[in-house]
């Protein structure tokens, strides 16, 4: 079986309302995944861009950087390519403040895009790596929902 690798970038937005915090998934896999959105990084592109440009195509919301969350990698099998291939994937993930946008404008990859009350997107993200995203997220805004003065380095990848 072939092998290759996959760097993407993808992102937790949020905004705040009615004194909660609040994020952003997309559900995917024809309704059976809730995620955050994510892909691939175009040769020479930054990956905070590629994080700020899937957010939008995926959810249809524009943001604005706040700061590097983790990176996250795993493996899976393609069933995209044209001969079964065994992926590495590396996602660097970032975290964004909501400026504007309706997840109504989210591009067909996805099934639907919604908001979620930071707890109940806790527990109804499907990946346990993005769950930790979240959690990091949370950390990051604390009690207030504002970002922490310092952002933290990325650490050792996590696994699916």
């Amino acid at each position: 079986m072939r092998r290759r690798t996959e760097i993407s970038a993808g992102g937790v937005i949020y905004r705040r309302r009615r004194g909660e915090t609040e994020v952003c998934l997309i559900l995917t896999q024809g309704g059976r995944a809730w995620q955050l959105p994510k892909g691939i990084i175009e040769p020479g592109e930054p990956a905070e861009e590629a994080a700020r440009r899937e957010i939008a195509e995926e959810t249809g919301l524009e943001g604005t950087l706040v700061q590097p969350l983790d990176i996250v990698t795993y493996q899976y099998r393609s069933v995209y390519d044209p001969e079964p291939a065994r992926v590495s994937k590396w996602v660097h993930f970032f975290l964004f403040r909501y400026r504007r946008g309706s997840t109504r404008n989210h591009d067909d990859e996805v099934d639907d895009a919604r908001w979620f009350p930071l707890a109940e997107a806790q527990s109804l993200i499907t990946f346990e790596n993005e769950r930790r995203m979240l959690e990091l997220a949370a950390k990051a805004l604390g009690a207030d929902g504002a970002a922490a003065p310092r952002a933290p380095r990325p650490t050792s990848p996590m696994r699916r």
